[in-house]
């Protein structure tokens, strides 16, 4: 059963991935979507089909100032 709702999951089909430029060499591999309202998608790149982590715009900017400050 699909859990996504119908507008998420459009804008999922439709969303534009790139590769973070954080990711290693070979299998790990993260690609992450810029969303309507600021929120973002991540998501394996060997499995493009699979599931989606969705984060709020609050959620990202939080994430990436604690990877930033690694």
């Amino acid at each position: 059963m699909n859990d996504v709702h119908p507008s998420i999951e459009t804008e999922l089909s439709r969303a534009v991935w790139r590769k973070s430029s954080h990711s290693g060499s070979g299998d790990q591999c993260v690609e992450v979507a810029a969303l309507r309202g600021g929120r973002r998608a991540l998501r394996d790149s060997k499995d493009p089909q699979g599931p989606a982590l969705l984060l709020t715009a609050a959620t990202w900017r939080t994430l990436i100032g604690d990877l930033g400050s690694r």
